[in-house]
Formats: C-alpha cells, sequence, structure tokens
C-alpha cells in the first residue's frame, strides 16, 4: 500500500532515530490510509445523494422507526450530541427527507421520522451501503478476516498515547 506524503516524511524522520519502532509506526500510517480510503470511497457513495456519513447514519436509523424517534433518542443512538442532531435534522428537513413533529404524549417532545421521500432513499442507500461494506473485504478468506479481525483487537488494546 502506498502511503501517503506526510506519512512517508514521518516514517523517513523516524528511521533516523534511534529506539522508534519504525515497523509498527508503518502499520499505523497502514491503517491510517486505508481508513482514509474508506471514508473518501463512502463520501463519493454518499455525496450524489446529498448526504453526509452523519446524516446517512441518521437515514438508516429512522428506517426502522416508522413512527418516528425522538430526537434525543437519535442523538444518542447515533452517538452525536443533541445540537448536532439538531443541525442534521435541519439538513435533512430541507432536503425533504424527514419531517418533525411534537410526540403525541409530550408536546415538548421533539419527534423526527423519515418522509416518504426519505423512506425511498433509505431503502435503496442503505442496502446499497451494506453491500459497499461488507464486500469491503471480500478478497479475504474467512480465514484472514478472522486473523484481521484477531490483530486490530489486539492493536487496540496494545498501547495508549496517554
Amino acid at each position: 500500500m502506498k502511503l501517503d506524503a506526510k506519512y512517508q516524511a514521518l516514517l523517513a524522520h523516524a528511521q533516523e532515530q534511534d529506539g522508534v519502532n519504525t515497523q509498527g509506526m508503518s502499520l499505523c500510517f497502514q491503517l491510517l490510509s486505508l481508513s482514509a480510503r474508506i471514508d473518501r470511497d463512502c463520501a463519493a457513495l454518499l455525496s450524489p445523494h446529498g448526504l453526509s456519513e452523519a446524516r446517512f447514519v441518521l437515514l438508516f436509523l429512522l428506517e426502522n422507526a416508522p413512527d418516528g424517534m425522538a430526537s434525543h433518542v437519535l442523538a444518542d443512538r447515533a452517538g452525536v450530541t443533541r445540537a448536532t442532531v439538531t443541525t442534521l435534522v435541519d439538513g435533512l428537513l430541507k432536503a425533504g427527507l424527514v419531517e418533525r413533529f411534537a410526540a403525541e404524549t409530550d408536546r415538548r417532545s421533539v419527534m423526527v421520522k423519515l418522509s416518504a421521500q426519505g423512506a425511498d432513499l433509505a431503502k435503496t442507500l442503505v442496502a446499497t451501503h451494506a453491500q459497499w461494506i461488507g464486500n469491503l473485504f471480500a478478497h479475504l478468506s474467512e480465514t484472514e478476516c478472522q486473523q484481521l479481525g484477531f490483530l486490530l483487537n489486539k492493536a487496540a488494546h496494545g498501547g495508549s498515547a496517554s
């Protein structure tokens, strides 16, 4: 895998230093480069629909909530703040993909649900996205996938920056 120029420069500098694990650095930079490529490809998949990954996550979550979901629950499930979910919902509302309404049981609670257009887009895009994500490692054997998963978990628990 070809590393980004910034990673190549950092690695070249590290190779001049004593006691630096340049193999570990190279592996980290490979993971970062792969992650950036996946992010770029995901953005390319979603952008023709006017969606960011964050907006897509809301569509995905709302797809399985035909009666809607309270905005605070949507924020919790999306792993964002309530302020962020409000901004994301505003964008989806302007695009005609969601509707916002007061909850019947508590008028102070704001509910969000997919519009008909949003439901159609979610149905198509969620399936397309799942297929794309699922095929990212299709060229690896089952054993290789298990090994990669094991090694990634091991690396994740091996050290911290603190």
